[in-house]
């Protein structure tokens, strides 16, 4: 996607412009290994919906049986917390409801936002595709601790279950 053509995406009818790209990552309560192959694309479809209907833009979403990564552009009158928690709470509520994923019980408490600049977004997109071959060599929580620290954010161990 060129810088234009997301510079219009971004643009909105206010006297505000940002262009800000959010991976944003989290997982299933305790990280338990829950959602399944089979019923992930309903999901993705369904945040994509959500971050939609909040005038955000979905550039990729992905994740394994344990934890999702969105990569995102987020409207500027949506705060990160506020988006993340509307997203958590209403597919917890449809997944139930649909019951895709027999064993899920809720999402993790927490996340993890982290910024790009658009000459990332091709690299950020493409990581986030690849999740399920990346996950072969490592796991979640390794992943996260590098993602944190390549970010240069300090953390607390006790917080990585």
């Amino acid at each position: 996607m060129n810088s234009e053509r997301v510079q219009l995406l971004i643009q909105n009818k206010m006297s505000t412009y940002t262009q800000i790209l959010y991976q944003i990552v989290f997982s299933t309560k305790n990280r338990e290994k829950v959602l399944n192959k089979e019923h992930k694309e309903k999901l993705f479809r369904y945040i994509w919906g959500l971050l939609k209907n909040k005038k955000c833009i979905l550039y990729q979403i992905n994740g394994v049986e344990d934890h999702l990564h969105i990569a995102t552009h987020i409207h500027p009158v949506i705060s990160v917390s506020s988006l993340v928690k509307d997203i958590k709470i209403a597919s917890s509520i449809w997944i139930k409801e649909q019951n895709l994923f027999p064993d899920f019980k809720a999402w993790q408490s927490g996340y993890g936002a982290f910024t790009y600049s658009l000459k990332e977004m091709k690299n950020l997109i493409n990581y986030i595709k690849n999740q399920e071959e990346h996950h072969k060599n490592i796991t979640f929580r390794e992943e996260y601790i590098n993602l944190l620290n390549e970010h240069q954010i300090n953390f607390d161990e006790k917080y990585l279950l």
